[in-house]
């Protein structure tokens, strides 16, 4: 079970940029801090979060710790987006059905 919600996980912009870097390529804290204006402790706690999450997982590579995406995490996430997505296109268009019959004479 994780603890934290992979949605609430995602809210974060930092959080976001680093999921995606990972689902390029799989990277380590110090990869991943070069190319933004935080600390690599900073990094490593969005990376917590994401972990938390179920998002990514880490595998020790000799003393670095590398972060990799979870596919099936994010696929479960994308499942739901287009879920939602359909259902938001299905009412929209019953509305505009709808409306087009209620405003012809």
């Amino acid at each position: 079970m994780h603890t934290v919600d992979p949605w609430v996980a995602l809210a974060d912009p930092t959080r976001r940029g680093l999921l995606a870097r990972l689902a390029a390529e799989p990277n380590s804290v110090t990869e991943l801090a070069k190319d933004l204006p935080m600390s690599r402790p900073g990094v490593s706690q969005h990376l917590k979060i994401l972990l938390d999450a179920g998002l990514v997982d880490v595998r020790k590579h000799g003393r670095q710790r590398i972060y990799i995406a979870r596919p099936n995490e994010l696929a479960a996430l994308r499942a739901e987006l287009d879920s939602l997505w359909s259902k938001a296109l299905s009412n929209f268009k019953n509305i505009a059905e709808n409306t087009t019959d209620k405003e012809e004479p």
